[in-house]
């Protein structure tokens, strides 16, 4: 009975040091005063996932919904343009040419969105990391020129292969899957 007592003890001590390490800097400074109430706060990121978070630091999302990558499924900004990255990027690169660059920069010109948030993906045929930074580069390729031309972006993300729009087992798909979204946030 005793070496139970010490090992379940053991793992209280770990389970109270683990607890007291995940906390952040400014809760383990704070001190609780009897009789106080958290006040939840609820606030919405730019694709419209509400959160909450206590004054504790404990955050976590409103929606219990996701999607199969475990990122919630909340109110998208509109999609208000997409680029098919076949035709601005040549295969393996981010640099846009002038031609496209001058399209891009006629499209924010003539935006009435307040803000954007550009997102970049990519097929499944090179390896999760590259694709990630693939579709990153590509993004921020964009958000540059949007920059360039007066438009205010609040956000730039690389997804690379993880949210795919169709199959990527046929060629037709893995090219719908190219591509670089432009949300508008009104």
């Amino acid at each position: 009975m005793n070496k139970r007592r010490t090992a379940l003890g053991g793992i209280a001590a770990l389970c109270v040091a683990a607890v007291s390490f995940a906390q952040p800097a400014a809760a383990q400074t704070q001190r609780t005063v009897l009789g106080q109430e958290y006040v939840p706060t609820i606030w919405v990121d730019p694709d419209g996932c509400e959160h909450w978070v206590m004054d504790d630091g404990a955050e976590g999302y409103m929606s219990p919904h996701v999607n199969r990558q475990g990122i919630p499924v909340c109110r998208r900004g509109n999609v208000c343009g997409v680029m098919n990255s076949d035709q601005f990027f040549a295969t393996d690169r981010y640099y846009i040419n002038a031609a496209n660059s001058q399209r891009l920069k006629e499209f924010f010109q003539t935006s009435t969105a307040s803000a954007f948030i550009i997102a970049g993906h990519t097929d499944s045929r090179a390896s999760d990391e590259y694709n990630m930074r693939l579709s990153y580069n590509r993004a921020n390729a964009v958000a540059k020129i949007a920059k360039s031309s007066g438009a205010r972006v609040i956000d730039v993300r690389g997804y690379g292969e993880r949210m795919p729009r169709a199959t990527n087992s046929t060629a037709a798909g893995m090219a719908e899957n190219r591509r670089v979204e432009i949300i508008c946030l009104r």
